[in-house]
């Protein structure tokens, strides 16, 4: 029988032990895509407690502790820190057989050195001791990311924001590149022709550029995209729940965004024609620039509509849709491509069910201009477990080259993450272990680990063209 989380955690033979601890382990992190907050990284601020660094803004642990029967006043609401953390410490033993349970203590033993279990018995001594230690000046948050060999981090921010976080961060010649990632999911979202126009006004202002037809928006939008460019970006993304790919004209499209600065909601084919267009002018300038662009597939958010209205979006009320995803995505990349416009693109898949669908949806549009062009993304969100990265590794190795996968992304909200890049590595090791060990894939481990190395950080580096060692 194995100790929990030994040095051998997932590694079930000798082979995958070989592979990871003398391949994968040392390799460092490129972070492509996250939601850490650019001005905490700018102000290097030290988090004062525990439940700070680890609670705030966590849906996932806010999710267990409701189904554990916790009070809503211990995630979001106005409990102390303490009262919150031990609340989530008597959660912790029930979250058995739930990624929870491995991050909670993988994140403990890496960052604090902490090995005991967390429980409500021992909630008080990790407190106390981690919190020391996210107090003193080893623990601000630059250096977590050293802790974690964290090499480039993406951010993820709307066309409207002043970047100036990033630039004080470049000015500082922090050794980590933090960049931007150019998210316009509000800038296309044209459901309420109210909310629309106050985001328009947002856009003028960020750009001083006056919209007064869509040829302007497009131009104010784009002044956004070229000054992320500036900053030092080469990354945009969206968070949709499918690919839009409507056929629309130009007249139909400038009728609708007139429509809407009238103020009047548009109909649900307008909806879709407008989006499809401005997917299309986005991915067209990620092109121009050589950007990579990343689409989110498949989340169906915001399923609870009380809760919704009482704590807002990203509080932990979404879940896997169902949505059909292979048509439109084939004609939206198809339209691209015709055109010679089609950018490096990551698609990400939240419905397992879809698996196959996106690995063999990638070589559609894999033309031999670059190793990878289209990429099969992580398992992402709920799928970012042992599990939902088994299957995507599965599926991509069976209909496409997992040689040449950019790997593993937080996605995350938490400096304290970055032990998910360690827990796919160990999931990776020990499957191409476990084939060497069956007679699956012949015993070179010098090539397999390259392989490895590869997946883990040289594929990432190379794709994004970050040039770091």
């Amino acid at each position: 029988m194995k100790n929990f989380l030994d040095e051998n955690f997932l590694l079930q033979n000798k082979t995958a032990e070989k592979l990871y601890h003398e391949f994968a382990k040392q390799m460092p992190v490129i972070d492509y895509h996250n939601h850490l907050p650019p001005d905490q990284i700018a102000n290097d601020i030290n988090f004062k407690n525990l439940t700070q660094v680890w609670l705030y803004g966590d849906h996932y642990k806010w999710r267990a502790m409701r189904t554990n029967g916790i009070d809503e006043s211990y995630c979001t609401g106005d409990k102390s820190d303490f009262e919150k953390f031990e609340k989530w410490a008597a959660t912790v033993p029930y979250t058995l057989r739930n990624p929870l349970y491995h991050w909670t203590h993988l994140e403990l033993q890496r960052y604090y050195n902490i090995t005991k279990i967390l429980s409500a018995d021992t909630a008080k001594e990790i407190y106390d001791e981690a919190s020391a230690k996210l107090i003193t000046p080893e623990y601000s948050v630059r250096n977590l990311l050293r802790k974690a060999n964290v090499k480039v981090l993406c951010t993820t921010d709307d066309p409207i924001d002043s970047l100036e976080h990033h630039k004080k961060i470049a000015d500082d010649n922090f050794e980590i590149k933090i960049l931007p990632a150019f998210r316009p999911d509000k800038a296309m979202n044209c459901d309420d022709a109210a909310a629309f126009n106050a985001y328009v006004a947002k856009v003028e202002a960020a750009s001083n550029i006056s919209v007064s037809s869509y040829d302007d928006y497009l131009k104010a939008l784009k002044n956004r995209h070229d000054f992320f460019a500036s900053m030092g970006a080469s990354v945009s993304d969206h968070g949709l729940e499918q690919i839009y790919a409507e056929d629309y004209t130009d007249t139909e499209i400038k009728n609708i965004f007139a429509k809407l600065r009238s103020g009047t909601n548009v109909s649900y084919e307008e909806n879709l024609k407008f989006k499809s267009a401005m997917l299309v002018d986005f991915a067209k300038w990620d092109h121009e620039k050589g950007w990579v662009q990343q689409y989110h597939l498949g989340a169906l958010r915001n399923n609870n509509a009380r809760m919704m209205r009482l704590l807002g979006a990203d509080t932990g009320w979404d879940s896997i849709g169902d949505f059909s995803q292979g048509k439109a995505l084939a004609k939206f990349l198809g339209k691209l491509d015709t055109t010679d416009q089609l950018a490096k693109t990551i698609l990400y898949n939240l419905n397992p069910a879809d698996n196959e669908l996106m690995a063999t949806m990638i070589g559609n549009f894999n033309d031999g201009s670059v190793a990878g062009k289209i990429q099969f993304g992580s398992g992402w969100w709920f799928l970012d477990q042992k599990d939902g990265m088994v299957k995507q590794l599965n599926a991509l190795s069976n209909m496409g080259l997992v040689s040449k996968f950019v790997g593993m992304l937080t996605d995350s909200r938490s400096f304290m993450s970055y032990p998910r890049h360690e827990y796919f590595r160990r999931i990776l090791c020990n499957m191409f272990g476990e084939e060497i060990e069956n007679g699956e894939i012949p015993n070179n481990i010098e090539w397999v680990g390259k392989v490895i190395q590869d997946i883990c950080f040289n594929n990432a580096n190379q794709y994004f063209g970050f040039g770091v060692k």
